[in-house]
């Protein structure tokens, strides 16, 4: 299968770099930590990293909010030590990915400030979307919520409104103007050149607003996936933006990458996305959200299949991610939500398509709930006055060794930007290499007897799907999963044979066979890995 593109049915692993390692004790994750622990990403066995944004940037919400789309923040490192990062992940076998944030800058952006500078009418502040106030001025042009709490506009002095549908230090682009599209095409080009693989596109789904930016209608929402008609997500004009520059990577005569975060509400939505001339993949949030049942995740599955098989793209298969609540946590929590965070693993990774792992969930962590006030950073605590809690917990750094913070995530004696749970010095890497019995180790040899099933067709073993507590399907003649998703011991479904061997459990199986509750099973022959 050397000539299926690598994207169809990689494992990316997620690195968000402000948490993953500190190499110079300042307390935040850079790219030389990132680099230190690139042999620990290659062993776990993915096939990429992508890299959250590390570009200069105010910090206003956690460098999404960029203020040079072609250089690295001091804070981070340099654009030698991405150079540097982007060779040695090469030598160990691993593609990288960036994050590219095309629908808004930060406020710090020269072109923000050439818009201030330059005024209603300028060439400067038409990259933008100003308008001018309802009521003399005094209001907002319209009362469209900002996704981090309160308005979505805020004035300048000189009496016009602009648009951020997040935080204020977050100005909205308008994708309307030349300049902006040739802009990013620019950029593409200038991480290209310096040998990515791919790029995560933020918020890809919103590049595009309704021209007479109405009131949001009555039913729809700023915040969850996008119903259609919305006036400001999911527009039928981001797919000319898409397919521009599908149109560029295609050009590079490589095997580069886009994957979508696209909230949508339906994954024949998605798939609108993933056409062949535009993004190669994009985020399955319809399986991510799905909760702990049969049912419900049966039915993420075969949507997101049939969907995006109509448009002959792969689908990709997701549980936590950094703007989401860790699913150890969101699957009930302590010894539960653990137990079905293993036998979700195996899920994932058993399904056609490819897959993220996001860091951290190898090791089991959880959401971290308990975080003070004081030290959370994320702008939809500041901006709902602390109603929502916002992302921090599920952002804590992660613990690498030792029995007590910084647990290897920084040098002796360094304080993480956010505060590690003492009782983490039970799920550090270190710890969790050596027990066979561990997270680490069940996400090790998952991974490693995945790359044997990849390319194998997909088929539910009962068609009805009778039995609603059971999920079980084949991936070609010799690989079966199943996952007992119930509460209560489930026999060997007689569709896999007595014969059949177990591969891999998330959990020890009865002494008779039977499967426990919220555990999963691969059976069949051992395969052969690919080359």
């Amino acid at each position: 299968m050397a000539d299926v593109p690598w994207w169809r049915r990689a494992v990316i692993y997620q690195v968000y770099v402000r948490s993953l390692a500190d190499s110079d004790g300042d307390g935040i994750g850079d790219l030389p930590g990132v680099r230190a622990h690139l042999a620990y990403i290659a062993d776990l066995g993915v096939d990429a990293v992508w890299l959250t944004p590390f570009y200069p940037s105010p910090q206003a919400d956690a460098g999404y909010d960029v203020s040079d789309h072609r250089d690295v923040d001091p804070t981070f490192g340099t654009l030698a030590d991405f150079d540097a990062l982007v060779a040695d992940a090469h030598r160990l076998g691993l593609r990288v990915i960036v994050d590219i944030v095309p629908n808004h800058t930060s406020s710090e952006h020269p072109w923000f400030r050439a818009a201030l500078a330059g005024g209603p009418g300028s060439a400067a502040r038409a990259r933008y979307i100003f308008r001018e106030g309802r009521d003399g001025g005094e209001r907002p042009p319209n009362d469209w919520p900002s996704v981090f709490g309160g308005s979505a506009w805020e004035r300048v002095p000189d009496g016009q409104w602009y648009l951020h549908l997040f935080a204020p230090e977050q100005p909205d682009l308008d994708w309307t103007n030349e300049e902006v599209r040739a802009e990013f095409d620019s950029i593409l080009r200038f991480w290209l050149d310096r040998g990515v693989d791919g790029f995560r596109i933020d918020v890809a789904h919103g590049l595009a607003k309704d021209p007479g930016l109405p009131d949001l209608p009555a039913g729809f929402s700023v915040a969850g996936a996008a119903a259609a008609g919305h006036p400001h997500w999911d527009r039928d004009d981001v797919h000319a933006v898409f397919r521009r520059w599908r149109r560029i990577t295609d050009s590079y005569r490589r095997d580069v990458a886009f994957v979508g975060e696209a909230w949508v509400e339906t994954p024949v939505q998605l798939a609108r996305y993933v056409r062949p001339d535009e993004l190669h993949t994009a985020f399955n949030f319809e399986f991510l959200l799905a909760p702990w049942d049969g049912p419900s995740l049966r039915r993420a599955i075969d949507a997101s299949i049939e969907a995006l098989a109509a448009v002959g793209a792969p689908a990709t298969w997701v549980l936590s991610n950094h703007d989401v609540v860790r699913h150890v946590t969101r699957y009930g929590g302590g010894e539960e939500g653990v137990r079905r965070a293993r036998a979700a693993a195996l899920l994932l990774l058993a399904l056609p398509g490819g897959a993220y792992v996001y860091q951290g969930e190898e090791l089991g962590l959880p959401q971290v709930t308990d975080l003070p006030d004081e030290v959370l950073q994320d702008p939809t605590f500041v901006r709902t006055g602390g109603a929502e809690r916002g992302r921090d917990g599920c952002r804590v750094p992660l613990p690498w060794s030792g029995d007590e913070p910084p647990f290897g995530f920084g040098p002796p004696g360094s304080t993480p930007w956010l505060p590690q749970p003492a009782g983490w010095d039970r799920l550090t890497a270190e710890r969790q290499a050596s027990d066979p019995d561990s997270m680490l180790s069940l996400y090790r040899r998952a991974l490693r007897l995945r790359r044997g099933v990849e390319d194998e067709p997909f088929e539910w073993m009962d068609a009805d799907g009778a039995d609603v507590g059971v999920l079980a399907f084949r991936r070609g003649p010799g690989f079966t999963c199943v996952v007992n998703v119930g509460d209560g011991m489930v026999d060997r479904p007689a569709a896999v044979g007595s014969a059949a061997p177990v591969l891999l459990a998330s959990d020890p199986l009865a002494d008779d066979g039977r499967i426990p509750g919220s555990t999963a099973v691969w059976y069949g022959v051992p395969p052969t890995a690919r080359a």
